[in-house]
């Protein structure tokens, strides 16, 4: 059996980079609200060479605390499910996640202001969910269901449908964030954490017994 401690220990280390980038994220916000630091122009503006800042920096960037809120607990519960269900694989796909969000965005954006880690959240729900389902391993998949579980709905906001309904909601970072993730899980599928091997089961021989005349 796994010793308790050092399960104790993974589950809050898994939880340490998700915390850490979160607070990194509010104090990036209190900073601009503090001293009007005017940060939203590093966000992506799409097909321009200024903003191709904003793939880096976009994900830091919130319009406000509502906003900066309801990317918090998102990044947190996925965060935590990438560097514990993933922990070999974690820090790799990560930046392949946000660049790869970021990139697409930068494609296809409307000309604007592209700001918040909503990108991020869909590329982690992404992976997550089709990862899990390629691995063909029931922790894997389990979690799979839960992110379908908690974030499914989500999923109406990547069309541009939603324009109409908030025009403030970048759906075109929603579906680039979703497609990183997807590109992530099959290219990385065969890296991480894999179903364990079925044990062979060894053939008991039947020894027969009986009567030999000599």
């Amino acid at each position: 059996m796994p010793d308790k401690s050092v399960e104790i220990k993974q589950i809050f280390y898994a939880f340490f980079f998700p915390a850490l980038f979160v607070l990194v994220l509010w104090l990036v916000w209190i900073a601009d609200e503090g001293f009007d630091l005017n940060v939203h122009r590093f966000g992506i503006v799409p097909r321009t060479g200024e903003g191709l800042r904003g793939i880096l920096f976009g994900p830091f960037i919130h319009s406000g605390a509502s906003h900066l809120y309801s990317n918090s607990v998102p990044l947190l519960v996925l965060g935590w499910c990438l560097f514990y269900f993933y922990k070999d694989l974690a820090y790799l796909v990560f930046p392949f996640l946000w660049v790869l969000s970021g990139i697409f965005t930068w494609l296809i954006g409307r000309d604007s202001f592209h700001i918040g880690a909503s990108g991020l959240i869909y590329s982690l729900s992404f992976f997550l969910f089709l990862s899990g389902v390629l691995r063909k391993y029931v922790p894997l998949a389990a979690v799979s269901l839960t992110v379908v579980f908690l974030y499914g709905s989500t999923v109406w906001s990547m069309f541009p449908v939603t324009e109409a309904i908030d025009p403030a909601i970048s759906w075109e970072g929603h579906l680039s964030g979703a497609l990183g993730g997807i590109i992530c899980a099959v290219a990385f599928r065969r890296r991480g954490p894999k179903a364990p091997e079925p044990e062979e089961e060894e053939e008991e021989e039947e020894v027969e017994t009986g009567l030999f005349a000599l």
